[in-house]
């Protein structure tokens, strides 16, 4: 059972050791990939700061750069203590609370950085995408102004109609057809009466039909304009100036095509013609004349009064159309218009975040390859690593260990050592003399086997 077992630490720790040679690899320039991220999102972030500034000069730039800079070494940071801590974290209260910090984080990042980035990237093409969708609410109140005022035109057949109809009345009348006397008596002055105040109205609806018709031609005309504004080249704060202008004008004519409508003129005029009646005197030379013009006459108004009521329900029915929307162009700053419109630039988006929130994968990733690693070498192993530092350090200090112990030796230790030294000096010189004989040791004593500390000495290493 023992054998098996230490081929499987075996394996597990050479598995665990081929993890960490790649880690020591990759952490030669994790930094500094780190450090062009975080470079990176700041060069975006001060370009996107500058689009919320509207002052050029000195100090903006400076205030700019100064906050792009900030930006750049937060993230570098805060990326930095993720990358270190939460991997090498390994109880799970510790992990959860690293991970609420690096949520917390990511979504500060968010909020000072990956929005200006965003407005970086698509600011231009948002607030384009802003004029666009203004232009087309200015062309659906256009349109809707005037084919309203169209409506109220188009009253004018039904004018037409009535007059014609008290018209042809007033003929029947001089022939005698409807009171039964012949001649232009009171009954045909009435009709002629009413047939020219809806003349005169059947006119004014007419001369309403070129202004308006003028008027939608020059706001289509502005129409196209302010398209060719909108993806025209030039810079965008030329234009966007150019596009406010061109907005106001055109606001200004779909008001005046809803004052062209003339519904309620002919509202108004459909009152009149069955209240405003100027009755003549009767004319009849009899009696019996009289009284038939009186009965007629009395036909007609109530005649008059139903063509007047078709007239006020038509006009009704053309003002209860839905009046246009009131368009009206707010301009707006890139980074605005980027959230306004975040919908249509979503790979905008995706990548300022994805700059900024990047190295929160190489974080997962490295706390994978650290469980990784201390599976393979088991719990209870405790790293054996050493660096050349490391190794360096610790033989200096065994060599200062060994140095203390000699120092702390007695004097008749060191002596005894010398005495086992043969003299070699005079074979050196060419001599020939004798080896002196050995000298005897001291006999020992109770202090001399003793250390400085006063323990015992050990054996002799």
């Amino acid at each position: 059972m023992t054998e098996p077992n230490t081929q499987t630490e075996r394996a597990g720790d050479r598995y665990a050791r081929e993890l960490e040679r790649h880690l020591d690899w990759l952490d030669t320039f994790t930094s500094t990939a780190l450090g062009v991220l975080s470079a990176a999102s700041g060069i975006y972030t001060y370009l996107g700061v500058r689009t919320l500034l509207d002052d050029p000069g000195m100090w903006t730039t400076f205030a700019a750069l100064a906050y792009s800079i900030a930006v750049s070494v937060g993230i570098f940071v805060f990326w930095s203590y993720m990358l270190r801590l939460l991997p090498a974290v390994r109880s799970a209260a510790s992990r959860v609370g690293l991970l609420l910090a690096m949520v917390l984080g990511s979504v500060a990042i968010v909020a000072i950085s990956s929005w200006l980035n965003a407005a970086a990237l698509a600011g231009g093409a948002a607030v384009e995408t802003h004029m666009a969708t203004t232009v087309q609410h200015y062309q659906a109140s256009l349109e809707r102004a005037h084919s309203n005022a169209v409506a109220g035109q188009s009253l004018s057949r039904d004018v037409a109609r009535v007059r014609q109809s008290f018209s042809d009345l007033s003929e029947q009348e001089a022939g005698g057809t409807l009171s039964g006397f012949s001649g232009r008596g009171a009954v045909f002055r009435v009709l002629i009466q009413k047939s020219a105040e809806l003349e005169a109205l059947e006119t004014q609806l007419n001369e309403v039909e070129g202004p308006i018709e003028a008027t939608f031609a020059q706001g289509n005309a502005i129409l196209s304009q302010m398209r060719g504004t909108t993806v025209g080249p030039g810079a965008l704060s030329d234009r966007t100036v150019q596009f406010s202008e061109d907005a106001v004008e055109l606001a200004g004519l779909i008001t005046q095509l809803r004052q062209l409508n003339p519904a309620q003129l002919v509202s108004r005029a459909a009152n009149d013609l069955a209240e405003a009646v100027v009755l003549p005197e009767l004319d009849g030379s009899t009696a019996a004349i009289q009284q038939g013009q009186y009965n007629t006459i009395n036909s007609v108004l109530t005649l008059v009064a139903q063509r007047a009521n078709t007239l006020s329900t038509a006009a009704a029915e053309v003002e209860a159309l839905p009046p246009p929307d009131e368009a009206v162009y707010t301009p707006m700053s890139a980074a605005d218009a980027v959230i306004v419109y975040a919908g249509n630039f979503v790979p905008a988006w995706a990548g300022a975040i994805s700059i900024d929130l990047l190295p929160a994968v190489l974080v997962f990733i490295i706390m994978v390859i650290q469980a990784a690693i201390r599976g393979g070498r088991g719990v209870h192993h405790s790293d054996d690593r050493m660096t050349v530092g490391e190794l360096r350090a610790a033989l200096a200090a065994a060599e200062i260990l060994r140095e203390y112990e000699e120092q702390s030796a007695s004097p008749a230790r060191r002596a005894g050592r010398q005495a086992h030294v043969p003299d070699v000096t005079a074979s050196r010189n060419g001599r020939d003399a004798a080896p002196a004989p050995p000298i005897a040791p001291p006999a020992p004593s109770p202090q001399a086997d003793e250390g400085a500390d006063g323990r015992p000495l050990g054996p002799e290493r």
